[in-house]
């Protein structure tokens, strides 16, 4: 038996009729605001997911949700301290805008680095920021509460450091849940590995952008599988005009092609128009929640019938 088959022991699931689902809250920085207007249209229409499963941003709010933390509060909690001055001290390696608009937020950074002692950074360590900075959000965001507080079953993707395999945390593993969090959404070269037990774990986001087939192995017969996609795409009309603007560019493509691949398994796919939102970008979070709130109502008529609920 496969660790995947141990995991989710469903497997592949029939067209029988749903009586539920389980929601998939993909990765994507500023762009997983939209997952907080998801919430709040699920809970105007009553729908509670039987289980969820996050990867990186997805995970922390994800993690919020199941504990039983209503639409609203969720929203209000993580505006709060988008105006604090905790996160407005966040030492990311952040660039101002360029001169050009739609160059790459990695062009830009290299450059900055080449006059800064970001550049030494780069070339001495493994990352820009502190990794404990991941571990204070999640203790925030959570209350310091861990997996037996939450309400509704959680499970919440990472990949091993270094060989790479994708990991699923969930209250039976006994981690604790701020580290779960912390490793999912440790991005490489922004954050170093996160250790949990005897393993280093990173960015779940990595191989799984979307968790959708992680959680099509999760559902059983009778559940369908809820995606919400926050993915990036690359702009139709700019072409880089060096190294790292390619190595950006080639960096979008790989994941716009993995999502492409993970979203065949979501039988409801949700996905808010925040594609050229930038990952660091916190900076419109009404703007990214009403764009989760739209594509969550668009999409609602079809997953009301596939629940066969009116």
């Amino acid at each position: 038996m496969s660790i995947w088959e141990q995991w989710f022991p469903h497997g592949h699931r029939s067209a029988k009729k749903k009586s539920g689902f389980v929601l998939a809250l993909g990765g994507g920085g500023g762009r997983g605001l939209a997952h907080l207007g998801v919430f709040d249209v699920l809970e105007q229409h009553d729908l509670v997911p039987d289980a969820i499963i996050g990867t990186s941003i997805g995970a922390l709010f994800g993690a919020m949700y199941a504990m039983g933390n209503s639409a609203a509060s969720i929203q209000e909690q993580a505006l709060e301290y988008l105006q604090s001055e905790p996160f407005h001290r966040l030492e990311l390696p952040v660039i101002e805008e360029a001169d050009h608009p739609d160059e790459s937020w990695l062009s830009r950074f290299v450059s900055a680095a080449r006059q800064t002692v970001m550049y030494t950074k780069a070339a001495t360590d493994m990352a820009f920021a502190d990794v404990q900075v991941l571990y204070e959000v999640a203790e925030l965001f959570t209350g310091g509460k861990d997996f037996s507080a939450v309400k509704i079953p959680l499970f919440i993707t990472a990949v091993q450091f270094p060989c790479g395999e994708c990991r699923i945390f969930s209250q039976q593993h006994g981690v604790a849940l701020s580290r779960a969090i912390a490793a999912s959404m440790a991005i490489p070269g922004v954050f170093e590995p996160v250790r949990i037990a005897d393993e280093k774990y990173m960015d779940g986001g990595l191989a799984s952008e979307i968790p959708a087939r992680e959680a099509s192995m999760l559902a059983s017969e009778e559940q369908l599988v809820v995606a919400v996609n926050v993915g990036s795409r690359p702009l139709d009309d700019y072409e880089p005009a060096n190294v790292y603007g390619m190595l950006d560019w080639s960096s979008q493509i790989k994941s716009l092609y993995l999502r492409r691949y993970e979203k065949q398994y979501a039988d409801i796919l949700i996905e808010p128009l925040v594609a050229y939102t930038q990952w660091h970008d916190f900076s419109r979070p009404k703007e990214e929640i009403e764009k989760g709130r739209q594509a969550t109502l668009e999409i609602m008529p079809q997953l009301l019938a596939a629940l066969q609920r009116t």
